[in-house]
């Protein structure tokens, strides 16, 4: 090569931080797509149930779709599940213990598995009143946590989301969005913060178990280079 003649830069490869900062936002975004979507799915099918059996009712005007739900539902529970997915294995890391109880995806879909029996018993099994169906929910709740999670920040964010849960929603009936047949805790059922509960520890495994499933990918990438 002459002298004085430099060599042509070739292209610019980023740094390995902003490479993984990169991924990491990109897989945070498929996570949280994702969970949005189960999210979706899940309320258009557990909202059916509550409708079919009376336990909730709607405004006729604000029907519209062909599982009978007002159109608002399904994106509400969709944003939420993703923010509760995303959060928990975010708050593992925070406190520097990761989840690692049954962490595989046959668990997984137990988990969500007993959820749906949980939210189809509250619409479809007749108790004497709804004391002793609220109590049989908890029941079960707090077994599907010992069951799948068993973590005590798991078990402190399905309590806190489940009470935020129930503030809404007693906020959405006492306004007439929606209202609840035979309401016996203020406006809704009591059973209901044990259904939030039991969905939030549900959307929490799957949250998970993306992350882990992410950190594997991103894991089998750096040991290939």
């Amino acid at each position: 090569m002459a002298e004085g003649e430099t060599e042509s830069p070739g292209p610019k490869k980023c740094g390995p931080y902003i490479s993984s900062v990169t991924s990491q936002s990109v897989n945070l975004m498929i996570r949280g797509v994702v969970l949005f979507f189960i999210g979706v799915f899940l309320a258009l099918v557990l909202n059916l149930l509550q409708i079919q059996r009376n336990v909730t009712l709607f405004p006729p005007d604000v029907i519209a779709s062909i599982f009978s739900s007002a159109w608002w539902v399904p994106p509400c529970c969709g944003t939420a599940s993703a923010v509760i997915g995303l959060l928990y294995p975010c708050i593992d890391r925070h406190l520097g213990e990761p989840h690692k109880f049954k962490r595989e995806w046959s668990s997984v879909m137990r988990c969500v598995a007993v959820f749906v029996g949980i939210n189809h018993a509250s619409a479809k099994v007749d108790f004497d009143n709804n004391m002793q169906l609220s109590l049989t929910l908890a029941a079960l709740s707090i077994g599907l946590w010992w069951t799948f999670d068993r973590s005590r920040s798991g078990f402190g964010l399905g309590v806190g989301i489940a009470f935020l849960a129930t503030v809404v929603t007693q906020l959405l009936v006492y306004n007439g969005v929606y209202q609840y047949t035979s309401p016996d805790f203020l406006y809704v059922r009591s059973w209901l913060p044990c259904i939030f509960f039991a969905g939030s520890i549900t959307m929490g495994n799957i949250g998970r178990q993306l992350a882990t499933y992410e950190c594997k990918v991103i894991a089998e990438k750096s040991h290939q280079e």
